[in-house]
């Protein structure tokens, strides 16, 4: 019979990594809450769509705030979404070599997407010229 779980269970005794991850979940989760609600209202409320274009990036990003709000959005929604599939990887998948062999999977990939996006948000320079796209963004 398929077990699901509700939730609510109690917390990890003992210390160590699922007692963190444990913790992690629900102060993360909260925290994104906040995060991508002001996220939603400040992309896809207060700013026309057809505004959000690469010139709308480059004069945000001159503000590094907003740089190290996307990072704290990137760091926290990938490493909440991928320690929930590595609980139900742990939960679902019952034989050993697949389950490190998933496991391995899920950590290489959290890796790599968190370098990318890392890199992509700290490397970032506008172009000076050749913008394409609304011109929407008053300087």
């Amino acid at each position: 019979m398929l077990r699901v779980p509700s939730g609510y269970g109690p917390r990890p005794t003992g210390g160590g990594f699922e007692t963190f991850s444990w913790y992690f979940f629900r102060v993360s989760g909260v925290a994104l809450i906040f995060l991508a609600i002001i996220h939603l209202i400040l992309m896809h409320v207060t700013t026309d769509v057809a505004c959000t274009s690469y010139q709308f990036v480059a004069h945000r990003y001159q503000n590094p705030y907003w740089r190290l709000y996307d990072w704290l959005l990137l760091t926290l929604a990938l490493l909440h979404g991928m320690n929930g599939l590595r609980v139900v990887i742990d939960d679902y998948v019952r034989n050993r070599g697949w389950r490190l062999f998933l496991l391995s999977l899920v950590g290489l990939a959290t890796l790599a997407f968190f370098l990318l996006g890392t890199i992509t948000i700290v490397t970032f320079q506008p172009v000076a010229s050749g913008l394409q796209g609304a011109s929407c963004v008053t300087h």
